[in-house]
């Protein structure tokens, strides 16, 4: 195929632009004062806690030696904390520190917000094209054989053919074998998420799912309808068994994040119950805090459920 000179020249352009307003050139970067691959560095590490510096520089596309300056720094700043691999006794195993959890979580606060108020510039349904847009022109940049599932993801917004199944079957499968649910939680969050499917022609309403080619591997949703007071209820979030570890799951929760921010919810409510430690890590490094537990059985089991809290953005 051959490609117009005047769609080079223009997609040119706009990278370049991309680049200075998203502070590549210089000066404070995500509202930190670390370089650009810093704070790369600590989005993949916060993603897949774990990794070696090894597949680290392969996702950054940096050689060795600039990998190890850079974590070296993190480390002195004490953001990042090296762990042997039992595996590979040469291998040391990269994670965030209590520090770099913390400043990760503003680094995500400030992007969302970043692009929330870019958004809102746009016409109505022009964000789809957008958000279709850049994933689209990402990967065709990309080489083949990605080394992390969740650059392998593309995150799907609306309704597809099928997800109602799908994501009731992920709930269904993962509940029933971690945590003995059953049918009573299955007709919850198949009623549930059926009912909130015909209200998506709410613009305050949407639902994603997580995609690796035709199959369906998460969801997650943001009602804006139901709790009242414009409040954003986030509902349905799961990642399949198979994309866990990945970064699936943290994709998913930036996109609805994004989405509350950009129409000016006042908080984000979730519930959820005690025992699910990496599904809390994630919300509390995205803002949520515990706001209330009680025990209940509206999932057919009495389990400590808990409601976690997000402030909106201001």
């Amino acid at each position: 195929m051959t490609v117009q000179p005047d769609i080079i020249a223009t997609i040119r352009s706009a990278s370049r632009q991309l680049v200075r307003e998203l502070g590549f050139m210089g000066g404070s970067f995500a509202g930190t004062d670390l370089s650009p691959s810093s704070v790369h560095a600590l989005i993949e590490i916060d993603a897949v806690p774990g990794v070696t510096a090894s597949a680290l520089g392969e996702v950054l596309r940096l050689e060795k030696s600039s990998v190890s300056r850079m974590l070296q720094k993190l480390k002195n700043s004490s953001y990042i904390i090296e762990r042997e691999d039992k595996d590979d006794s040469r291998a040391k195993k990269l994670q965030l520190s209590a520090a770099g959890k913390k400043l990760v979580a503003e680094i995500h606060a400030f992007a969302n917000r970043q692009v929330a108020d870019a958004i809102k510039k746009l016409p109505p349904g022009e964000d789809h094209k957008v958000a279709e847009g850049l994933r689209l022109y990402a990967e065709a940049l990309a080489p083949k054989g990605k080394p992390f599932a969740s650059s392998a993801t593309a995150i799907v917004q609306g309704y597809q053919p099928g997800i109602i199944a799908k994501i009731t079957d992920m709930h269904t499968r993962y509940y029933s074998r971690t945590s003995g649910f059953g049918q009573r939680f299955e007709s919850v969050i198949a009623g549930g998420l059926a009912s909130f499917c015909d209200r998506l022609e709410n613009p305050r309403n949407e639902i994603w799912s997580a995609k690796q080619g035709d199959k369906v591997v998460g969801s997650i949703a943001i009602d804006g309808e139901d709790l009242g007071e414009n409040i954003a209820h986030l509902r349905w979030f799961i990642v399949d068994d198979a994309a866990r570890g990945g970064g699936v799951g943290r994709k998913l929760l930036t996109n609805a994040l994004a989405f509350a921010d950009s129409h000016r919810f006042s908080k984000t409510h979730l519930w959820t119950f005690n025992g699910l430690s990496a599904a809390r890590h994630l919300y509390e490094t995205h803002g949520f805090a515990c706001a209330e537990e009680r025990p209940g059985t509206q999932w057919g089991k009495k389990v400590l459920e808990q409601r976690f809290v997000r402030p909106g953005v201001r």
